[in-house]
């Protein structure tokens, strides 16, 4: 056996193949590229017996080998390339039993291929629901495939699918029976290709003819030299394509008619289909999306706001305990003024971000996310998208880079490369920290109705502005980016499931150890540069400001003295000179030369702000008392030119709204050079978000002052 084999898991869209990955790798798992291209892979180490650990790649889901997207052709590129370094020792082809007619076809196309193949026969409990027995052991005769039946969600059936793949590692064996005969009209096109490129099976032969301009593993030179054999045999790919699905599922049929026994009265609906009819209604489909989406955002205020608190006075203390306890000096400043108020900026929000990522994962787990992407289906084609833009939409919710990423799965070039240039517009997990933060400051908490909080419906119009501005800009740039390339939406409805608190459980921990571990060290770096350049000034021009703030105030309070002097040492400092250099051109939109330092440093990422306004006051505010949060200082911010409260309802909603379009993530635009090839889109999607934003900042502040 070898030491390390490679096990491919592959199947249909919601056939139980993650779900099956995540209980082979547990916590173990990566991602990275599949070689060669940008599209995501997930691999994890699988012991499957004491001396050999397998790597398990877990495919994308396809329905058949003949891709229709980019993330589809990497299946085909890898299991018909045994040079490429993830082609599987095994392929455990994953099919839903509840559905086997359809899932059988991506099996019948792998096995003849040759590769050595184990079936995992999934959710005999959904199939048994719906009144259908499946016999497994008929079932593998009639293949002549092991044959294990498994419960992907439960991790039952494991040890058995762990012995049929070590059988099929140490004596590897395929179907050694075509699902499919080649019509002879092919015979000499076959024989030629398999001379010409030394292949020894048929229906490999087949594909190079067929999916030739789509294989990465050829050059060009052998590209033209298939061009060459389809002409010369006048060999129509779209019509043989056609042919043999058909011919697949005539034999299929008679199979499934063989092992399958269906108990259900003709005509009987399942629930899962009686719960469709009102989640897919035209009307009440719409009202119960949004009545979730509210509760998600209810929650994200309740639920986290006891937890906020108490993390957010902790750090408080813990800084206030470090001032008092180590020695005065620029060290001790560093850690706490700088590192520690930056950090704290974001700590305190992984109660938020937490509750957001547990929700949505909910969403996914129980089926009701694809019918979200059913219904808006409707509404994103008359802005040039499709339902599979729904996807990438509401992962932006989470990040936009991964979102991006998933529009791989769109068909089309325009739809794909519209739904790049707007995913961007969706609320990510970065700006929560900031909308919560602002709102807290000028929303009350208080109730609506006795139920709804006015904050989370304040935080709901945020996310839907994200939202509604996405489907705007892609109707405008439907307008400009024309295609002549139809856009189809195809989707099978999973059937609702409970949750498995197992898997929200690694999503969740995933999720926020990413956030933290992404922007905790973004954030270090950019505190201890800003806490250097808000601590340190040209020549003596801190020393002097500091001078002139003695002589002029002598007779103020000791401490009151004292935060005027911090506060007028930042001014004077490098920081403070940067923020009045940037201050004319953003004081339309109402914000300072504090505010203007804050915005410069989210460029790298959005959430920085908080932890940079956490710095700035932490160092622009001599009192060393303990206890006072960022909320508290930005609550005690005073105008100078009013005397009145800095954080005025109209500077909050025009932070909020420029925060909404901005284009502040550096990441979020190499992740569209990479996707789209170019530098032209990013730099598209910088200057038409940034000037959106300056402008809906503007109208906000100058309508609400």
């Amino acid at each position: 056996m070898k030491s390390s084999p490679t096990i491919a898991l592959v199947g249909n869209p919601n056939a139980g193949k993650s779900s099956l990955f995540n209980e082979l790798t547990g916590l173990r798992q990566k991602t990275g590229n599949f070689p060669g291209v940008t599209v995501d892979k997930k691999s994890g180490p699988w012991s499957i017996d004491s001396q050999t650990i397998a790597t398990v790649v877990d495919l994308p889901g396809i329905y058949s080998i003949y891709p229709k997207s980019l993330d589809e052709q990497i299946v085909t590129d890898i299991l018909a390339n045994p040079a490429h370094p993830d082609y599987p020792d095994v392929a455990v082809v994953v099919v839903d039993a509840s559905n086997l007619h359809r899932n059988l076809l991506l099996f019948t196309q792998i096995a003849d291929l040759g590769v050595p193949v184990v079936l995992a026969l999934n959710m005999l409990d959904v199939a048994h629901e719906e009144g259908k027995d499946v016999n497994a052991v008929r079932l593998a005769m009639l293949l002549n495939v092991p044959v294990v039946r498994i419960n992907a969600r439960k991790g039952d059936g494991l040890d058995h699918l762990k012995k049929a793949v070590i059988d099929q590692i140490e004596k590897p064996s395929v179907s050694g029976k075509l699902f499919f005969d080649p019509a002879l009209e092919v015979a000499d096109l076959i024989t030629e290709t398999k001379t010409q490129y030394q292949l020894d099976n048929n229906y490999l032969a087949l594909q190079y003819v067929i999916q030739h301009d789509g294989f990465t593993f050829l050059n060009r030179q052998q590209q033209v030299g298939l061009d060459a054999i389809i002409d010369k045999h006048h060999f129509s790919e779209p019509t043989f394509q056609a042919g043999e699905t058909i011919s697949r599922y005539k034999h299929i049929g008679t199979i499934v008619d063989a092992v399958v026994t269906d108990r259900r009265p003709s005509g009987q609906t399942t629930w899962s289909q009686k719960l469709d009819r009102v989640l897919l209604h035209p009307v009440w489909g719409y009202a119960i999306f949004l009545f979730v989406l509210l509760l998600i955002f209810q929650a994200i205020f309740a639920w986290a706001q006891p937890f906020m608190d108490g993390i957010d006075s902790g750090v408080a203390w813990l800084n206030g305990q470090l001032k008092e306890s180590l020695p005065a000096g620029p060290l001790t400043d560093l850690l706490t003024d700088g590192i520690l108020a930056g950090i704290g900026g974001i700590l305190v929000f992984i109660p938020q971000i937490a509750f957001l990522f547990l929700l949505v994962s909910l969403l996914e787990e129980s089926g009701y996310m694809s019918r979200v992407m059913v219904i808006m289906d409707r509404i994103m084609r008359k802005f040039g998208l499709n339902g599979r833009s729904v996807v990438p939409l509401i992962s932006g919710v989470a990040c936009a880079v991964p979102a991006i990423m998933a529009t791989r799965s769109i068909g089309t070039r325009r739809d794909r490369l519209i739904t790049i240039l707007v995913t961007p517009l969706m609320s990510c997990s970065a700006r929560l920290p900031i909308y919560t933060i602002l709102i807290a400051l000028v929303v009350p908490s208080q109730r609506v109705l006795g139920f709804f909080n006015l904050q989370g419906l304040a935080l709901m119009v945020l996310y839907l502005l994200g939202l509604i501005s996405a489907l705007l800009a892609a109707y405008v740039l439907k307008l400009f980016l024309h295609s002549k390339e139809r856009s189809f939406f195809i989707m099978e409805l999973p059937t609702f499931k409970l949750p498995r608190w197992n898997h929200v459980g690694l999503t969740v921990w995933e999720s926020v150890r990413a956030f933290v571990w992404e922007a905790g060290r973004v954030i270090l770096a950019i505190s201890i540069v800003l806490w250097v350049l808000a601590s340190y000034g040209p020549g003596d021009a801190m020393d002097q400001a500091e001078t002139r703030v003695r002589q002029q105030n002598a007779t103020l309070p000791a401490q009151d003295l004292q935060n005027r002097i911090a506060s007028e040492r930042l001014e004077s400092s490098y920081a403070g000179q940067f923020g009045h250099f940037i201050e004319p051109v953003i004081r339309p939109l109402g914000y300072d030369w504090k505010i203007g330092i804050a915005l410069l440093s989210s460029f790298a990422a959005r959430e920085v702000f908080v932890g940079t306004m956490s710095t700035i006051y932490s160092i622009g505010d001599g009192a060393d008392d303990e206890g006072v949060t960022i909320r508290d200082r930005l609550r005690q911010e005073r105008n100078p030119n009013t005397g009145g409260p800095m954080y005025t309802p109209a500077l909050a909603w025009s932070l909020l709204i420029f925060y909404v379009f901005a284009m502040m993530c550096m990441s979020t635009l190499a992740a569209t050079q990479r996707e789209t090839k170019s530098w032209k889109w990013p730099a598209l999607q910088l200057v038409y978000m940034m000037g959106l934003a300056y402008v809906a900042a503007f109208a906000t502040y100058q309508f609400l002052k």
